[in-house]
């Protein structure tokens, strides 16, 4: 061997090793090769069972074809793993992060998206992405206005609702003026989760819709708008509503499945849910009565799409697009409408499917408290992410109460 022949190699066997290529959606062959044998630790909200069993179901059924296993890391707060990914940048771990898939929409996406904590754009070059309802749904492609640019992949549709006894309330409140009016007849009936529960928050920017002047301010950061003027109706409601709202606004439920169990014990006659099949459920699962109905407020109700993200670091990157790319399968969006397993609704556009998974969804039964598309109404858009944060923090620095 030359001299040089020998220095070439002393140099190659010093040199550090090149970094390893990041899976490309493009070549799907190579993601699922890559993809057997990883673990992927997808972070996802886990305070519901028939949330939790689904997650299982997916982790179960994409081990079994694609070698992936999946271990469901549970949140009360997805706040908590963007932290932990911010940690580790700070910290220098741009590799080997512990999260590889993250159940998020709102703000929790827009501060990822704008400290870099992402991974992507690879969503839509996901092989079942071709099934999404990018014209029908814009939800799948803005989240809280905020665009996704392929950072994160929709698997779910979700809508405000409210649910109600029949027995009990057969004509319910539809605006929140009615709904203030009916709460001072009927203490301690209503309730929201305590904010900063997403459900909670939600309702506080469903009840700003129901009293603002101009909603389309509520598309603009929160800094472009006038906060005191625009959210001052606002506060004079919920001045009005607190004391009429069950135990007196000095307790909430922690989570929104914790209203299905105070209906259920006959303390309460009304609830908000984000899942129009949620009654539905309960009721298929025995936890509420069947004469519990749902119904949405005039004017329309807030919707959006949940999503899951990569993040930057992630150390299975494979395995998660893997999980993701399952999650937008036809046979997992109906599994995840039919309201025996969670009644979300789909991101997919049935005249995209074939015939026979078109057919998947046409043999469900929605259930009797489930509201048809038609009666489900338009969905107004969430407002920028900012106003979520600034009203929750407002809310707890004015109603808060103690966990």
């Amino acid at each position: 061997m030359t001299l040089i022949a020998r220095l070439a190699a002393l140099a190659a066997l010093l040199a550090p090793p090149a970094a390893l290529a990041e899976p490309d959606p493009a070549d799907w062959d190579a993601v699922l090769a890559e993809a057997r044998g990883q673990t992927v630790y997808w972070n996802a909200w886990g305070g519901a069972t028939a949330t939790n069993a689904f997650i299982r179901w997916a982790g179960d059924t994409v081990e079994a074809r694609f070698g992936v296993t999946v271990e469901h890391v549970k949140l009360s707060d997805t706040g908590d793993a963007v932290s932990r990914v911010l940690a580790e940048k700070t910290a220098g771990k741009d590799t080997g992060g512990a999260i590889d898939l993250i159940w998020i929409n709102g703000a929790n996406f827009a501060a990822m998206k704008e400290a870099g904590l992402l991974f992507g754009p690879w969503a839509e070059e996901l092989p079942n992405w071709r099934y999404v309802d990018v014209a029908g749904k814009p939800a799948v492609t803005s989240d809280f206005t905020v665009p996704t640019e392929g950072l994160e992949a929709p698997w779910a549709m979700a809508q405000v609702v409210f649910y109600h006894d029949t027995a009990r309330l057969p004509d319910p409140p539809r605006t929140m003026a009615a709904l203030l009016d009916w709460a001072r007849a009927h203490p301690g009936r209503f309730t929201f989760p305590q904010p900063p529960d997403f459900l909670g928050s939600t309702f506080l920017k469903q009840a700003l819709y129901g009293v603002v002047d101009d909603p389309d301010l509520l598309q603009q950061p929160v800094e472009m708008a006038d906060y005191a003027a625009v959210t001052a109706p606002l506060w004079v409601f919920l001045d009005e509503l607190t004391p009429q709202l069950w135990r007196s606004g000095r307790a909430y439920p922690q989570t929104g499945p914790r209203q299905i169990q105070l209906m259920a014990d006959g303390e309460i006659d009304l609830a908000i849910s984000f899942s129009p099949g949620e009654a539905s459920t309960a009721i298929a699962n025995g936890q509420l009565p069947d004469t519990v109905r749902t119904y949405v407020l005039e004017g329309g109700t807030i919707g959006n799409a949940s999503f899951v993200a990569i993040p930057y670091n992630a150390t299975a990157k494979a395995g998660a697009m893997v999980l993701a790319d399952f999650l937008l399968s036809p046979e997992a969006q109906a599994r995840a409408q039919d309201p025996d397993v969670l009644g979300y609704g789909t991101v997919l556009a049935m005249d995209k499917l074939s015939e026979a998974d078109r057919a998947r969804f046409a043999a469900l039964d929605l259930g009797i408290a489930t509201l048809s598309p038609e009666d489900l109404g338009p969905a107004l858009p969430e407002p920028h992410p900012s106003w979520m944060t600034r009203l929750q923090d407002d809310w707890i620095a004015r109603y808060g109460v103690a966990d």
